[in-house]
């Protein structure tokens, strides 16, 4: 009787790249699982607010964070159950291979042969993310129609209390927008992989560095002008009028030498009550974005309606719930560079202005210039662009191989986007949850010295009351496992950023 070992070795090569591709894609999901297994039982059994957490959550803001977490994680694991059999089924069906032969029949009848392989893997391309939209569009309803609005994080609860109609996220806006998205989004992605398979295509022995070249040029224009062209498409950007915050933000900024030009206010408010603020640019020409559902002075949300405007109780009005979160991160996605250094501010404020106060607001952008002033963004943009080298490298020493081909369908062709899909996606699954991981223990790092940065500047009392506030806000759950907590949490817990501004607030 054969053994395993012996019946896997006499397996084609292609099937064992087949077979192994799904049994890590299977292993992956499941340690996940069981991750997320860890994390919903702290959610069940932590019915208190634990000792140490006495002076920081009360007992009805708990339940509520409990709550609310253990309904997304749920969410979570379903939606993840279906992306990982949906995926599955793809592969094991054919669907690469049925995909990329209907994309040659449509560009066939469009008059572009078997020769014009770009123009059939920009066709495959674009089905592929519409198919990806459409199976995804019932999740993301469901998340924003029902989990957020059952918590209150969907703008369309503050509808009887705001009055405010014209800046609510209906369903018809939600439709608008997703649509929009995904017209800009295939404007951008379509040049810029037909302009890099050319590249590889024309680019002989060293195409490899042509394409990492190229894609770095990429990354850099649109961080530069996402701000300026595109977020613009979207919401409308005002500058900062003149006064006490502009003036604060600019002398802070002076302070530690940060080449600010522009403070701009966007109108997030008009999406829903979920708040932004970031900063961009190169060199000499820094500028700063801030929504203003994050500012207590400029948030619609905060504005009295006129007269006759509001037919609502008083009642009603002081049951207005709106949200905060904060975040900062800089984000290494499919291998090209997308720095996004954002405070994504989300918060569940009950019976109080949304907005931070000037003070928590200077406290957070010093927590940001500290990622700026310490190298962070410099040093995130080198890993990337070292990862994203190897990458390419690797692709063009393994792009000859037919068995890689074979074992997903192709066995008459190999098209260049199909191995790209192939080797980034498949072969290097393991070794980008292994960078995932490095970069997410970095990211911590990063982050106690952006604390330590802020401390530095004076914030540590104004930021210990920021994280505080929007812990609260955003109804984050301080507890969690510590494995869970390891492997997924890119930034410090909070009782841990808050035990190292302690000290300094004390002082």
């Amino acid at each position: 009787m054969a053994l395993p070992g012996e019946l896997w070795a006499e397996l084609p090569a292609e099937r064992r790249i087949f077979c192994s591709v799904l049994l890590f894609s299977w292993a992956v999901y499941l340690w996940e699982a069981f991750l997320a297994h860890r994390q919903r039982r702290v959610y069940r059994t932590t019915t208190h607010v634990p000792q140490e957490l006495g002076q920081i959550m009360d007992s009805e803001t708990f339940e509520k964070s409990r709550l609310y977490q253990l309904d997304k994680s749920t969410f979570s694991f379903w939606s993840g159950l279906y992306s990982e059999i949906e995926g599955t089924m793809i592969l094991l069906c054919g669907g690469i291979p049925f995909l990329w032969k209907l994309s040659g029949q449509i560009s066939g009848h469009a008059g572009f042969g078997q020769e014009y392989e770009i123009v059939q893997s920009l066709v495959f391309l674009l089905l592929a993310t519409l198919f990806s939209a459409v199976t995804g569009l019932p999740w993301s309803l469901y998340n924003t129609f029902v989990i957020e609005e059952k918590h209150g994080f969907n703008q369309q609860v503050l509808q009887r209390a705001l009055v405010l109609t014209q800046w609510l996220q209906t369903l018809g806006f939600f439709f608008k927008d997703a649509i929009k998205k995904f017209v800009v989004t295939q404007c951008i992605l379509l040049p810029v992989t037909s302009l890099l398979l050319y590249i590889i295509k024309i680019g002989g022995d060293y195409f490899f560095i042509y394409a990492w070249l190229f894609t770095l040029v990429v990354s850099l224009v649109l961080v530069t002008i996402y701000a300026d062209y595109i977020a613009p498409l979207f919401d409308k950007f005002i500058p900062l009028p003149e006064g006490e915050l502009k003036q604060q933000i600019e002398t802070m900024a002076k302070s530690i030498d940060f080449p600010l030009t522009k403070v701009y206010v966007v109108e997030g408010s008009k999406r829903s009550s979920h708040s932004n603020a970031y900063f961009y640019g190169f060199f000499k020409n820094k500028r700063i974005v801030l929504f203003d559902t994050l500012l207590e002075d400029y948030s619609a949300l905060n504005k009295e309606p006129a007269e006759g405007e509001d037919g609502e109780n008083e009642e009603t009005k002081s049951k207005t719930k709106v949200f905060i979160n904060v975040s900062a991160y800089i984000e290494i996605r499919d291998h090209h560079l997308m720095v996004e250094i954002f405070l994504n501010l989300k918060g569940y404020i009950f019976n109080k202005k949304q907005g931070c106060k000037n003070e928590e607001v200077l406290a957070v952008l010093g927590h940001e210039l500290g990622h700026w002033k310490l190298g962070h963004t410099v040093k995130n943009i080198i890993i990337s662009q070292m990862n994203s080298f190897l990458c390419f490298f690797l692709f063009a020493v393994l792009i000859g191989r037919k068995e890689l081909f074979t074992a997903f369908g192709f066995y008459d062709t190999q098209p260049t986007l199909i191995g790209l899909m192939i080797i980034f996606q498949f072969i290097f699954s393991p070794y980008n949850e292994v960078l995932s991981f490095c970069l997410t223990v970095l990211s911590r790092r990063f982050e106690f010295q952006a604390d330590a940065f802020a401390k530095e500047l004076g914030k540590a009392k104004d930021l210990y009351s920021a994280l505080i506030k929007l812990n609260k806000d955003n109804l984050g759950f301080p507890v969690s496992d510590w494995i869970f907590s390891m492997w997924h949490y890119s930034h410090p817990p909070l009782l841990e950023r808050l035990q190292a501004l302690k000290d300094a607030k004390q002082e």
